[in-house]
């Protein structure tokens, strides 16, 4: 059968009350884990896995999905109103979502943050339908060289992320990078800095620092500035929507982050970090007043939280298509797969119609439940703003400490949870971005792992690399990114006005 009419036969499995009840419980338990820092669209899906031990194929895969998804729905909500990223993937949000919420424009930025993750969802699902079996096979050629330069081009386009000086944004990559080495070595097991720790011994969770980076920093820095501190102004009905100006600035971000997230789920790694962090600086560089990101930009909400669900989306592109799982959540999936006997692999769309259109039109099912449940409670979300300070900072020690310690039950990290705080703190007083410095020590097990094996893949021969076409044309465009300020530089010095000798 063609797209048109696997979508119509996959409307009629997820249409069915079965499906249509395991979609609805999926995205409302992946809103409230996006919302929980810590948790985690993995952590709820391991948990809920034995649930679908009764439920049909096609309805088990239906409803962990949902939660995938739901999850990014719901990230945006806490780093919007409280500058604590319910998802690793929405620390970006923090950077102009919370300036908006200070500014009294909560209510905009969740609801072009809903919009965008929807359009996002219908753009991703298209995709699955239409191009699957081609962009999943694109995906299959990135090698480790292909990985290893794509960490690199992210990391130098970071270096110009937020707008600091290249010098600051090079101390955050190079902390990110060595607090990634902690743990064991990737490639002989050796273990590195750990002091004897057996907790160490398997690194520093991602998580735990990116919600002291954000959480407990802003807890800190909300105690220092308690007697200068202004409160947010109440939030009329009609400031709930965005305005037309706001609505301008945002269209164009939603669909070049839905179609970057959508392209960047194809690639196997933390695609939604990455996607979210391109999209800002995509948007940045496009901006015709990039001096108001990272001072409340819609901009900067509307395109990370649009490539956020993107990536979601295409990430069950290679699942679905190929049965390679190339994200920890679609590994997840493909495990409910194997529990129900379903075929994994090219002959899921042929032996397995009802799981392959079912799941595919669940999603966008599921995307018309989230924005239908997310939009009419912005209200209650922006109602926050409302509360004591006293009440606000309670519950967001309690959200801090809880969600990290759900992650692997730890006390390490708890510990690491508490010094990120108080780094995040000392960096935001030095005026360092430590967005740079989560996506550096994101992307620092990846780029190393790939560099290790694309030395054993060249046999230490690295011109070898700039020989493939993907790879080599990622390293071509990470040195124009490096030399780009130099560039600009450079032209500031003709364009200034030569002094006449006195």
């Amino acid at each position: 059968m063609n797209a048109f009419e696997g979508l119509a036969f996959g409307f009629s499995i997820a249409l069915q009350w079965p499906n249509l009840l395991a979609c609805f419980a999926g995205v409302l338990i992946g809103t409230v884990v996006g919302v929980l820092p810590g948790i985690g669209p993995i952590g709820a899906m391991a948990l809920l896995l034995p649930v679908t031990y009764s439920m049909s194929p096609a309805g088990a895969l239906i409803m962990l999905a949902g939660i995938y998804y739901g999850s990014m729905y719901g990230g945006s909500t806490t780093s919007i109103l409280l500058k604590v990223p319910g998802e690793v993937s929405s620390v970006i949000t923090t950077l102009d979502g919370y300036e908006m919420a200070r500014r009294g424009r909560a209510g905009a930025a969740l609801f072009v943050a809903a919009i965008g993750s929807f359009v996002a969802g219908s753009v991703g699902i298209l995709g699955l339908a239409f191009l699957a079996p081609l962009l999943a096979s694109t995906a299959l050629r990135f090698g480790p060289p292909e990985f290893f330069s794509l960490c690199v081009l992210g990391l130098l386009v970071l270096s110009r992320l937020t707008g600091s000086s290249l010098v600051r944004a090079a101390v955050m990559v190079a902390l990110g990078l060595a607090l990634s080495t902690v743990g064991m070595e990737p490639m002989s097991g050796v273990a590195r800095f750990t002091f004897g720790s057996l907790d160490l011994a398997q690194g520093l969770e991602l998580v735990p620092i990116a919600i002291g980076l954000f959480g407990v920093s802003e807890l800190l820095a909300a105690a220092h500035d308690k007697l200068n501190a202004e409160r947010p102004l109440p939030v009329r009905l009609r400031e709930l929507l965005p305005t037309l100006a706001e609505w301008k600035r945002s269209q164009w971000p939603i669909v070049r982050g839905s179609v970057l997230g959508f392209l960047f789920g194809l690639i196997p790694g933390p695609t939604a970090i990455i996607a979210t962090f391109s999209s800002y600086a995509l948007e940045r560089k496009l901006s015709k007043h990039p001096e108001e990101f990272g001072q409340g930009a819609i901009e900067g909400v509307a395109g990370p939280e649009s490539a956020n669900n993107g990536a979601a989306q295409g990430a069950f592109i290679p699942l679905l298509a190929l049965g390679i799982p190339f994200a920890p959540a679609s590994a997840m999936l493909l495990t409910a797969l194997l529990i129900h006997g379903a075929q994994t692999g090219p002959l899921l769309m042929t032996n397995s119609p009802e799981i392959f259109w079912g799941v595919t039109s669940s999603m966008y099912v599921g995307n018309v439940m989230l924005l239908l449940l997310n939009l009419p409670m912005i209200g209650v979300f922006v109602a926050l703003l409302r509360l004591p300070p006293y009440f606000i900072s309670s519950l967001v020690t309690l959200l801090c400490v809880v969600g990290t310690y759900a992650i692997s039950n730890s006390l390490l990290d708890l510990w690491v949870l508490l010094a990120s705080g108080i780094v995040g703190y000392g960096l935001r007083c030095l005026k360092f971005e430590p967005a740079i410095l989560l996506m550096a020590l994101a992307l620092g097990p990846i780029l190393e792992r790939s560099f290790l094996q694309s030395l054993f893949l060249t046999q230490g021969n690295l011109v070898e690399i700039l020989e493939r076409p993907i790879a080599g044309t990622m390293c071509v465009i990470a040195v124009l990114v490096l030399l780009q300020p130099i560039y600009q530089w450079l032209k500031s010095v003709r364009q200034s006005p030569v002094r006449a000798p006195v």
